[in-house]
């Protein structure tokens, strides 16, 4: 038998054995990936959300307040007047604090320990200014012109405000700040000195010895400081409120007459102080001239500087105003001065038994007489014109009927209750007239103004800066505006700041904000990832 005649069975080859499959896994280890993956998503989720949030409100912040002021009196807010002077910035704005913001602090502790010698517990916020300043930055967002605020030590970096003194004459000591607009080569600087930064807060008019009302007058000056460094057109004032060396006041009115030119000044006026005797009244220099109360005549020579003055060379475009000396009638050049331009100020006061109200002036009732509004377009809008406007002891203006250039008109009137003391016939009375004189070239026109006041107390530092209670302010600046053609300004309302018991610092203030912005995200961040770990370990 041949090897092919053998035939063997092949031998059973063994099936491949079945790759064994992975264990399935348990409903338990199911849930917890499940639960687990699912709290690692919203974790994430939140983290980015609250990262979102912050980023949101970090840039609204920039541009609108989410700070809530829980202050009784609002002390960490800036007034409606300023936010709009603000937003409307055509020019960007530096405003330089020559010390560290922490001194702000320092400086509240001080008096408040001062006024604690003496057994007053008396609230002298000066770290709100701060608060204050960061407000001028937030809002110039919204408009076309950006301020920028910075705090600079002058001990460690004295050269710092180099730029700055270019364009002031006088020295920039440490703890002024600076307020500059414009560029290296064309700048304008108003500093505003460290003892206006100390009388930002300052007791009210109604304080006395045992207590204590303190105002925050800050606002108006670093307003006031914004718009002239961005003021176009700032009025050149002349206040010849000197003669031959003297003040042409006398003894009382030395102080308003200061007061006035201040509040002028804070309201785009330039003001300088001259001798009406021997300094030059030149219409190149100046725009507007105030001879406020004058206690004493002028001579012819001077009567004359007045009126070459308004004159102009023929080109007119001057302004005066006249306050006259409640207790000085004799003043014979003075008064045929006032009677060219049509006006006459009469030796009587106007009294008034109903339409008074009451002022710290220490006046009797019936001389603090309210005034009605009888040129509406010489005084211009107002911001509010239902608060009174007082004028204490008012001398009564006439306006005369005579052959010249001049066209007199009243702006502001009495009420018809009124009398005076050479008339008990109640009726109105003149109080504030204005008076035209003009030329014309072609179809130009061009005037000049003089503006007469009959009550000197009207420009008193008490009833101007209280302009939540009178409209003197408003009003005398809608006067002076109009009549000079200047942009309309801000007159800012002091505020009154009233006691803090529990009153966060801007130490404290930032320590919230940090704590809400950082910390809690943080601790919620931390939290989530815990719970992730110990679901995913169970």
């Amino acid at each position: 038998m041949s090897k092919k005649d053998i035939v063997t069975e092949p031998a059973s080859v063994p099936e491949k054995p079945e790759k064994p499959s992975k264990p399935k896994k348990s409903g338990k280890n199911m849930k917890k990936f499940k639960y687990g993956s699912m709290s690692f998503v919203v974790i994430a989720l939140v983290i980015v959300l609250v990262v979102i949030l912050n980023l949101i409100c970090s840039m609204i912040a920039k541009r609108s307040p989410l700070k809530i002021d829980l202050t009784a009196d609002n002390r960490y807010e800036i007034s409606d007047e300023s936010i709009d002077a603000i937003k409307n910035l055509k020019q960007d704005v530096e405003i330089t604090v020559t010390f560290p913001e922490s001194n702000f602090a320092s400086m509240g502790n001080y008096y408040q320990q001062m006024y604690a010698y003496y057994g007053m517990n008396v609230d002298v916020p000066y770290e709100m200014i701060p608060s204050v300043l960061e407000k001028y930055e937030m809002y110039s967002k919204q408009g076309n012109g950006n301020i920028k605020v910075q705090y600079v030590d002058m001990n460690k970096d004295p050269d710092i405000i180099a730029k700055y003194r270019k364009f002031y004459n006088n020295d920039i000591p440490e703890g002024s700040i600076i307020v500059f607009s414009g560029n290296n080569d064309n700048g304008r600087v108003k500093v505003i000195t460290q003892e206006e930064v100390i009388q930002m807060i300052v007791p009210a008019n109604t304080s006395t010895n045992t207590a204590i009302t303190m105002n925050f007058v800050g606002e108006s000056t670093i307003t006031s400081a914004v718009l002239s460094v961005t003021d176009s057109n700032p009025i050149k004032t002349a206040f010849a409120s000197m003669m031959n060396g003297v003040s042409i006041t006398g003894q009382g009115y030395e102080t308003m007459t200061t007061d006035f030119m201040t509040f002028l000044g804070k309201n785009g006026y330039d003001c300088t102080v001259i001798d009406i005797a021997t300094d030059e009244l030149s219409p190149e220099e100046y725009d507007f001239v105030v001879v406020p109360m004058p206690a004493v005549d002028f001579s012819a020579d001077i009567i004359g500087k007045l009126g070459d003055f308004l004159y102009n060379g023929g080109n007119y475009q001057k302004n005066m105003l006249y306050i006259p000396n409640l207790y000085v009638n004799d003043l014979p050049n003075i008064t045929e001065f006032l009677a060219d331009w049509s006006i006459q100020v009469d030796e009587s006061a106007v009294l008034d038994d109903t339409n008074w109200i009451e002022t710290y002036l220490g006046f009797n009732q019936n001389v603090n007489i309210k005034l009605a509004i009888n040129d509406t377009e010489s005084v211009g809008s107002l911001p509010n014109e239902t608060l009174p406007v007082v004028a204490p002891a008012t001398r009564k203006l006439s306006i005369l009927t005579k052959n010249n250039d001049s066209v007199a008109t009243s702006v502001l009137k009495s009420m018809d209750t009124s009398y005076d003391q050479d008339n008990s016939q109640t009726g109105t009375r003149d109080a504030v007239v204005v008076s035209v004189k003009e030329t014309s070239s072609g179809l130009d026109r061009y005037s000049s103004h003089l503006l007469v006041m009959g009550s000197s107390f009207m420009i008193s530092n008490s009833l101007l800066t209280q302009t939540n209670a009178f409209n003197n302010a408003n009003v005398i600046m809608g006067m002076l505006n109009t009549m000079t053609g200047k942009e309309a300004s801000a007159v800012i309302p002091e505020k009154a700041l009233q006691q803090a018991l529990i009153t966060p610092t801007a130490s404290q203030m930032n320590g919230i904000k940090i704590f809400t912005i950082y910390v809690i995200p943080a601790v919620v961040a931390v939290a989530g990832i815990i719970v992730f770990l110990r679901r995913r370990n169970k």
